[in-house]
């Protein structure tokens, strides 16, 4: 029934679909497409997770997540490696799929890729202007756990990397 645009920018494009409903009556479905994303779950050889914490617009507050962004094209893995050294200035020389997350798939099209990386070895740093007040942190990865549970990690593809991590390096797993 045909798409419309309703805005397009940097980062996202709005669209209008026409559509036909269940019941066989027309009708019309907004949203949003925006690239696929990354989140890496970086273990390190001690045991601890690099994670961030970064700034939101639209929460209005401070929150910590797992390393990632959006692929901008690139193949997921390419993406993972890329956003991994640009945000902490690490290189992981193993890297492997955790899994697929459909964060919002009533509002986009866009899957979040999940990665662990293992092999940590230092790299360049190389932040884009809106990350410039992120910082580092390393956590025991049993802690990152239990920020999901108690409400301290929210972002949902983190919080899905992170437990997907607990259940595949648990003792026998």
């Amino acid at each position: 029934m045909g798409t419309q645009v309703l805005h397009r920018g940097a980062f996202v494009t709005l669209h209008r679909d026409g559509v036909l409903r269940p019941d066989g009556s027309p009708g019309v479905y907004d949203h949003i497409a925006v690239a696929d994303g990354v989140r890496i779950v970086a273990l390190d050889g001690n045991g601890e997770v690099v994670l961030v914490e970064d700034d939101f617009y639209l929460p209005q507050r401070r929150m910590i997540h797992l390393p990632g962004g959006g692929t901008d094209g690139q193949d997921p893995r390419t993406a993972a490696l890329r956003e991994l050294e640009e945000e902490t200035g690490l290189i992981a020389d193993n890297l492997r799929p955790l899994g697929i997350v459909d964060p919002l798939p009533s509002t986009t099209r866009a899957r979040t890729h999940l990665f662990l990386a293992t092999r940590l070895r230092p790299g360049r740093q190389a932040r884009e202007i809106t990350e410039i007040g992120m910082t580092v942190l390393r956590w025991p990865l049993h802690e990152a756990v239990e920020a999901v549970r108690v409400g301290r990690i929210t972002d949902a593809p983190s919080a899905t990397a992170l437990l997907l991590t607990h259940l595949t390096t648990a003792p026998g797993a």
